[in-house]
């Protein structure tokens, strides 16, 4: 069986209830962290999953630690491999969608690995701009990463006892309809959506609505 891709959607942060975008790199309210932790319950096949990405913004972070636990147990089978990628962050430059330096999150977050992200990451210039064609340019870029993690699973390089092969993308609303080229996705905060991986007839790496 092919990898499922799994677009999960932030939980509910606190620029979404104040509507204070001045504030930067916001975490999530009370009722976020309580609709991240329902994925713990809700989500399909937790056991299937062998690699989660995910945004390096505090309101992305703290979903996926708190939506799936499981993953981060490292003495367990349920564990998997969780990658940090500025590609993933929100298309804006406001405050609200700039994210923290590299030491701010290792503070914050020590139970998570930061070591690939540069200290500078979240300056909004070339592919991380706020214009339509590079965010279309980054989005495209992260999914043919995206291909390749999903190549190696297949191959069995990385799957444990051939179950665990899906993988799980933690980003942000707008950004996400770059991802899978729907301007009209709009998933409910801490929600998720399933997709396979393809190719388009130019070679990039395209996601399909699992159906």
């Amino acid at each position: 069986m092919s990898s499922v891709v799994y677009l999960v959607r932030h939980a509910e942060s606190e620029h979404n209830i104040s509507k204070d975008f001045t504030q930067r790199d916001p975490p999530l309210t009370a009722t976020g962290l309580t609709q991240a932790s329902t994925l713990i319950e809700t989500f399909p096949d937790t056991a299937s999953i062998a690699v989660v990405l995910t945004s390096p913004l505090t309101r992305t972070l703290q979903t996926t630690i708190t939506g799936f636990p499981q993953v981060f147990r490292k003495d367990t089978a349920g564990s998997a491999r969780v990658i940090i990628d500025p590609d993933l962050q929100e298309r804006s430059d406001l405050p609200c969608d700039t994210g923290s330096g590299r030491l701010e999150l290792n503070e914050a977050f020590p139970g998570l690995s930061f070591e690939g992200l540069e200290d500078e990451w979240f300056i909004k210039d070339g592919l991380y701009a706020v214009d339509d064609v590079a965010v279309a340019k980054r989005a495209q870029r992260f999914r043919n990463r995206l291909r390749d993690i999903i190549a190696s699973l297949e191959d069995g390089g990385e799957a444990n006892e051939g179950r665990r092969r899906d993988v799980v993308v933690v980003t942000h609303g707008v950004f996400m309809k770059f991802l899978a080229e729907d301007e009209a996705i709009d998933l409910p905060k801490a929600g998720w959506k399933a997709f396979r991986i393809g190719d388009r007839g130019d070679g990039g790496a395209i996601l399909l609505p699992f159906e």
